[in-house]
């Protein structure tokens, strides 16, 4: 169960706010997951919302390399809402199922080489806090420097997300793939 109300219309907002919720609302067609609960600090919700907008749709990085960096985060958090979430984008971007059950399943074996070296790279990110300069160049020489500071701040952007939604215990949305948790 949330631990805050979701607010799900800016009628739940003063007044002042109700612009912020429907910028949030033009970009992502309602209020819900992760921002039914940051637009209990409007300001904030805004500022992330302007900052995901670019990350989830108007980067130039590869919407596949995205959703997979996504999912990593997901998992590697244990984001129930932000899993739920990915998985569906994640089929819509042809992404195989056995590479899903990899990322859920924290496996690296079944993986395309291109795909795995996202999942690695975001898994050391996470866990490490680092990356190694052979990944680090690797990533570069694939994407650009662009590209490696856009999938850099995808990680990033998703952890907010994922630690947003965990201290909010927020749950999946309905009909969403639910990841099971390892606690």
């Amino acid at each position: 169960m949330a631990r805050l109300p979701a607010i799900t219309s800016k009628d739940q907002l003063a007044p002042e706010h109700h612009a912020i919720a429907d910028g949030i609302i033009g970009s992502r067609g309602s209020l819900h997951g992760p921002f039914s609960t940051f637009l209990h600090s409007p300001e904030l919700a805004g500022r992330i919302a302007h900052l995901g907008a670019y990350v989830r749709f108007e980067g130039t990085l590869d919407m596949r390399v995205r959703v997979l960096a996504a999912m990593t985060v997901a998992r590697e958090f244990e984001a129930l809402y932000v899993w739920g979430a990915q998985t569906g984008s994640a089929r819509r971007q042809n992404v195989p199922e056995t590479t899903i059950s990899a990322i859920r399943d924290n496996r690296s074996d079944g993986v395309a080489e291109e795909d795995l070296a996202v999942i690695e790279f975001t898994r050391s990110l996470l866990r490490r806090h680092r990356v190694g300069d052979a990944a680090a160049a690797e990533m570069r020489h694939r994407f650009g420097d662009d590209g490696f500071i856009q999938l850099t701040t995808a990680i990033g952007y998703y952890s907010l997300l994922s630690m947003t939604v965990n201290a909010a215990e927020v749950e999946a949305g309905p009909g969403a793939e639910v990841l099971a948790t390892r606690s």
